[in-house]
């Protein structure tokens, strides 16, 4: 599922790209997937709220994509899963969709999923591939998006976000492990199963130790780690090792520096030590059993 730094990645591109994303004007809707729209539920109403719309904004939220609308509403993306988005020009040809420009988007596999397209006034097709159909997107009030959005914690890389605010938080989950607090969208937006691996690995701390087990000085080293790992994600772009690509198919760069994140059975870049898998709370944690303390 794409994190924080992948979300953000994103919207920067998107944000940066020419022609401009800001200021165009949604024409028109495909889709061979209504079911990934979940507000309004119903297909022609969904296209009235978006079509002849301008992108006023675009942010992020955790880890939804947020375009604020020239009608006052939000159109807000989760991409879930396997989902990313795409910024390019296809025609459909064989009931397929072909990229009209060569390169990523026609040579990696994981950008051939498109199951829905936004044709934008720019000439451009904002499109979202997504090979199992987890995505979810909802045309919302600005009322609603609070409501949708109220449960989600504080953003880590926020200049606010400081230390002690981070503390309060984890320790709310005293009895909770390390990894499942990390993860855990009410306590802290945007973190997943690939950067709380890096995180815990950077901090050197064992992902299935308890909060109350951890020490101040302990607890220090993660909400260093976190700001570290977190930002270095977004300079690169992202982790490409599953499904996430770039909005122009490309994948992101964080992958040459992920030191234990699916590298079970290879050894620790650290100590040599063979790097472990085990499940936690239903998800997979990698970590080095010596190292990580």
């Amino acid at each position: 599922m794409p994190e924080l730094p992948e979300v953000e990645t994103t919207i920067n591109i998107l944000k940066k790209t020419k022609p401009r994303i800001l200021g165009a004007v949604f024409l028109d809707i495909w889709t061979d997937s209504p079911l990934l729209i979940k507000k309004p539920k119903d297909l022609l109403q969904f296209k009235k709220e978006i079509k002849g719309k301008k992108i006023e904004r675009i942010r992020r939220r955790g880890k939804n994509i947020i375009f604020g609308l020239s009608s006052g509403k939000n159109l807000l993306i989760h991409q879930k899963l396997t989902g990313h988005l795409l910024l390019g020009e296809w025609k459909r040809q064989d009931n397929k969709w072909q990229a009209l420009v060569k390169g990523p988007l026609t040579e990696d596999p994981m950008n051939r999923f498109l199951h829905l397209i936004f044709y934008l006034d720019n000439g451009k097709q904002l499109a979202l591939s997504d090979l199992r159909k987890f995505a979810k997107l909802e045309v919302l009030s600005e009322e609603e998006l609070k409501k949708e959005l109220g449960s989600l914690g504080p953003e880590p890389l926020d200049k606010s976000f400081t230390f002690e605010k981070f503390k309060e938080g984890v320790l709310k989950k005293k009895n909770k492990a390390i990894k499942q607090v990390l993860m855990d969208q009410g306590v802290i937006a945007g973190i997943g199963n690939i950067y709380s691996d890096e995180i815990l690995f950077e901090a050197r701390i064992n992902p299935f130790r308890k909060i109350r087990e951890l020490n101040e000085k302990e607890l220090k080293e993660i909400y260093s780690a976190m700001k570290k790992i977190l930002s270095l994600g977004i300079k690169l772009q992202g982790a490409s090792v599953a499904d996430y690509r770039l909005p122009w198919g490309a994948k992101g760069g964080f992958d040459r520096l992920i030191k234990v994140y699916r590298k079970e059975g290879q050894r620790c870049p650290r100590c040599g030590a063979i790097i472990k898998r085990q499940k936690i709370g239903g998800r997979s944690a990698h970590f080095c059993p010596k190292c990580q303390k």
